[in-house]
């Protein structure tokens, strides 16, 4: 019996993702990583003056295989919603490598205040963000 649950795991969750989706928010993250508290912070004093057309968007970017912190953050900005460009940067659509390579989901929650916001505020914003994230110590792809 023991180590019986750990073995299942993944057919559980299977199942529970098979009956339990559709009442899953996009804002909550498939993943827990410790710093992502932190992102909610840093994330939350950016700030956007009017509506318009863009978006800024985060993904949960895997590095297991090479850094010491499993993961980091990539910060983009589009006129698309956050879930459809990480589809398009999947598919290999005005891609950013790192993300085609290495994103695991979008982190929506963060960046929610910062959706349908003014072109030029989303590109200093994604610039800004991106910036104060690595001086937070995160491994940030992005950003320009």
């Amino acid at each position: 019996m023991r180590g019986e649950i750990g073995s299942n795991i993944e057919t559980a969750l299977a199942q529970l993702w098979g009956r339990a989706a559709d009442s899953v928010p996009d804002w909550l993250p498939m993943r827990y990583v410790e710093w992502l508290p932190l992102l909610y912070e840093v994330a939350g004093r950016c700030r956007a003056q009017g509506r318009g057309r863009s978006n800024v968007y985060l993904v949960l970017l895997d590095y297991a295989d090479s850094r010491p912190e499993p993961f980091g953050v990539y910060v983009g900005m589009s006129r698309y919603p956050a879930a459809e460009r990480f589809d398009q940067h999947k598919q290999g659509i005005r891609a950013a490598g790192s993300v085609l390579k290495r994103g695991l989901e979008v982190l929506t929650g963060p960046a929610l205040h910062l959706q349908r916001i003014p072109q030029a505020e989303a590109a200093r914003i994604e610039e800004e963000l991106a910036e104060a994230l690595r001086a937070e110590g995160l491994f940030v792809q992005g950003g320009h």
